[in-house]
């Protein structure tokens, strides 16, 4: 076959890996066009296999089910179902209900998808390891490589699929127990060589026997070395972890199957496709077994793939459909799969929490479950969450209050800093009055303004606002006023900052950090690093300039204070002057201000230390930092904790973690909620309330961000661009009312969502299969 070109029937295929994904690929290409000669190599034998249970779930099962129903019904006929999830820390079990799990035997599953393809015709060849794929592309139309984790085919064409394999910090096992558990079960063990923990679920149960469960049982690597697993042998690895966790089995035994501790790696690829080779499954992408996904993902891949090649006209387009239908999916089961890899990475930062907050925390890990589709599943357990977290009746956790010094901010919500360039020598007019106005009437707890520059040379742009001289400060306090008597109970903060070398650039929606035409003023920095090619050089710091920024730090704190403002946050993060002090990508000083993480630490903490000194004593100070620059040599999680630590060590009331903006190439890894982990590590390991920003935009991850304690408040942009009533409606959509938001008497009728037209329209109540 001419690729390109549209397909024949009684094309060739080779399918590489005996696995689900390998088998259900060939199923369907077979069941597709009978006329395909379907040829799959397995080097093991057909009753090999080295897993115990696999879980589908429901949206995995109705796509089986409609594109092969003798399948499904094969599976129908021996899947374990149950909803409990049972979480068992420090001695007290929460169950969790509702979550329609269902599962089978690994070996039973490859017995009815062989006997399926063996029904239609498809050759399996067991005990044979695949031919070279670079040989089977030249002789057969397509091969479809699903030799999982350690593709072969993948390293054959690795200078085309361009992978990258990321390995994690956890040892883990997979076991068997000869019982059914009555629930998905994690249980934690607190040892003398650390925190361990266990992964259980059934997967067979039957009249003749008390059934089967999968045990995993996983720990961070100095844990596994601790306890010497290092040092034992599968047998040995077996007794011992059933010793460990003799109450959750029972005192009953575990079993291997060849097990071996292995570390988990992620595995993604440029590409998934060369030519007329094709990854699927586990040669394309892993997913943290977690989640459960590894099985579910080939499957889906399987039936994705055998959707493209009948649609498209040729291989190319086939392919290429695949790719395109399917890496979003897989992209966003891998962030999630991060995401829970990461939680059980970093559970003792979470076993001083209440038991129920400890459940929630991990029920919602991967943000895939959240606060309200948990509410619909087990309403009971998540009432018991909200109350003790300090929920009132009827009252989301967004609505709670929270006290920092002499504020009392009556609900979590923030409108997070956004520089508007729209002022005019640094005064902010009109627009900054309806700008921040608009949304201190739409409900928000707390108003932040833009970053404010503490002088000319420290501007962003020349239409960034600041709080040099008296003019801008009164302009300054005819917007806090306005806030504090037409929306009582919004408070209203202040950003400062200084733009150091990334000063003096022009309008964002005329150039986004790109230098002035002309009018250009003198940058500042820690070092003289520009920010990228074709940016102004700035000037290295001197001592004596270091003390002259340290006052119109002061002076622009003081007048901030006449303003009016409820809080001031200062700005060390994105790159900005102080930020720039705080990475080694930015600082190369060989002074007492560079080099050590304390030497870097040193001006802006003395920066805030002045600060704090001018802002009165009964006013919350909170700081803004990039917990990670995104960028190799730079500042990561672990930096931004022992930066908390210190800031809030002289007097901070909370850290507004933000990431990166801080180098030009950063890599940041986009998605939902992508920053918030770095604001949960900060404060469950370094102990001080935090701020959480980055591309939360639903109440509900509000909601289950506050109530899992991973943040205090939820800072949103963009939402409140797209809403400036964003949280009064948060609250109308939830049923809410109470001293948690207020509606401004003016806006009061529109309270309620307006009407829309029919949404009654009949339903398709039939959907067809392909033959």
């Amino acid at each position: 076959m001419t690729h390109g070109t549209p397909h024949p029937r009684g094309q060739r295929v080779a399918i590489i890996g005996g696995g689900p994904g390998g088998l259900y690929t060939a199923a369907l290409l077979k069941r597709l066009d009978p006329g395909r000669q379907i040829t799959l190599y397995e080097r093991n034998a057909p009753d090999d296999t080295f897993g115990f249970g696999v879980v589908l779930s429901d949206e995995t099962l109705g796509g089986i089910e409609h594109a092969d129903p003798q399948v499904y019904a094969a599976l129908q006929r021996d899947f374990v179902r149950w909803d409990d999830i049972d979480i068992v820390h420090r001695g007290t079990r929460h169950t969790s209900g509702g979550h329609a799990f269902a599962a089978l035997g690994r070996r039973r599953l490859l017995q009815i998808l062989h006997h399926r393809c063996r029904a239609l015709g498809v050759d399996l060849r067991f005990r044979s390891p695949a031919p070279d794929p670079a040989r089977l592309a030249k002789t057969h139309d397509l091969v479809v490589a699903a030799d999982g984790i350690n593709s072969t085919t993948r390293e054959a064409f690795a200078d085309v699929f361009r992978p990258r394999i990321t390995a994690h910090r956890c040892r883990y096992i997979w076991l068997a127990a000869d019982f059914a558990f009555d629930a998905f079960r994690f249980e934690i063990a607190e040892t003398e060589h650390g925190v361990m923990q266990l992964h259980g679920y059934p997967y067979a149960r039957g009249p003749q026997s008390q059934g089967a469960s999968t045990v995993i049982v996983e720990m961070r690597e100095e844990v596994w070395y601790a306890a010497g697993f290092d040092e034992m042998d599968e047998t040995e690895s077996v007794g011992r972890c059933a010793k460990i966790f003799a109450e959750a089995l029972g005192g009953r035994p575990l079993r291997g199957n060849n097990s071996t501790w292995t570390t988990f790696r992620t595995v993604v690829n440029e590409r998934w496709s060369h030519g007329n080779v094709v990854l699927l499954g586990d040669a394309a992408h892993t997913a943290h077994f977690s989640i459960g996904s590894g099985t579910k993902l080939a499957v889906e891949d399987a039936l994705a793939l055998a959707a493209c090649l009948r649609e498209q006209p040729s291989l190319d387009e086939a392919l290429d459909a695949y790719e395109a239908e399917r890496r979003p999916v897989v992209a966003s089961t891998q962030r999630a799969a991060r995401a829970s890899l990461e939680w059980f990475e970093n559970l003792p930062l979470y076993l001083s929490q209440p038991s129920r907050q400890f459940a929630f925390n991990l029920l919602t890990r991967s943000r895939r479950v959240t606060h309200d589709n948990l509410r619909l599943r087990d309403a009971r357990f998540t009432e018991a969450v909200e109350r003790g977290f300090g929920c009132p009746p009827g009252t989301p956790p967004m609505f709670t209050p929270l006290r920092l010094r002499g504020l009392t901010l009556r609900n979590r919500v923030v409108v997070s800093p956004m520089d508007m360039y729209s002022a005019a020598d640094g005064v902010p007019g009109d627009f900054h009055l309806v700008h921040l106005g608009a949304r201190a009437l739409g409900g928000a707890g707390l108003v932040m303004t833009e970053m404010v520059c503490v002088s000319p040379e420290g501007r962003i742009t020349p239409g960034c606002a600041g709080l040099y001289t008296a003019r801008q400060a009164e302009a300054w306090r005819r917007i806090t006023e306005f806030v504090h008597v037409r929306a009582p109970g919004t408070a209203i903060g202040v950003q400062l900052g200084h733009s150091g070398r990334k000063g003096s650039t022009k309008l964002m929606w005329e150039g986004m950090d790109e230098p002035l035409d002309d009018g250009n003023w003198p940058l500042v920095a820690a070092s003289p690093l520009p920010y990228k090619p074709g940016s102004q050089v700035p000037r290295e710091l001197s001592r004596a300039q270091l003390t002259d920024l340290r006052e119109q730090f002061t002076a622009a704190a003081a007048r901030a204070a006449r303003a009016g403002f409820d809080l001031l946050e200062l700005h060390c993060a994105h790159g900005y002057l102080l930020s720039g002090f705080l990475s080694p990508l930015t600082n190369r000083r060989t002074d007492a201000y560079g080099g050590s993480p304390e030497k870097r630490l040193r001006f802006p903490l003395e920066v805030f230390d002045a600060v704090r000194a001018v802002w009165p004593g009964d006013r919350p100070m909170t700081v803004r930092i990039s917990a990670t620059d995104w960028a190799e040599g730079g500042m990561t999680a672990e930096d931004a904790v022992d930066v908390a630590r210190a800031f809030a060590a002289h007097g901070a009331d909370a850290i507004d973690v933000s990431t990166g903006q801080v180098v030009a190439d950063e890599q940041p890894e986009y998605g939902r909620s992508y920053q918030t982990p770095f604001a949960d590590r900060v404060r469950n390991e370094a102990g001080v309330p935090v701020i959480a920003v980055g591309a939360i935009s639903s109440w509900d991850d509000v909601n289950s961000l506050l109530l899992a304690g991973r943040t205090d408040l939820c800072a949103l942009a963009r939402p409140h661009l797209y809403d400036p009533h964003w949280t009064l409606h948060a609250a109308a959509e939830q049923g809410y009312e109470g001293p948690g938001v207020v509606w401004p008497p003016q806006y009061r009728a529109g309270s309620r969502r307006p009407q829309t037209g029919r949404t009654d329209a009949p339903k398709p109540r039939l959907t067809l299969s392909g033959d």
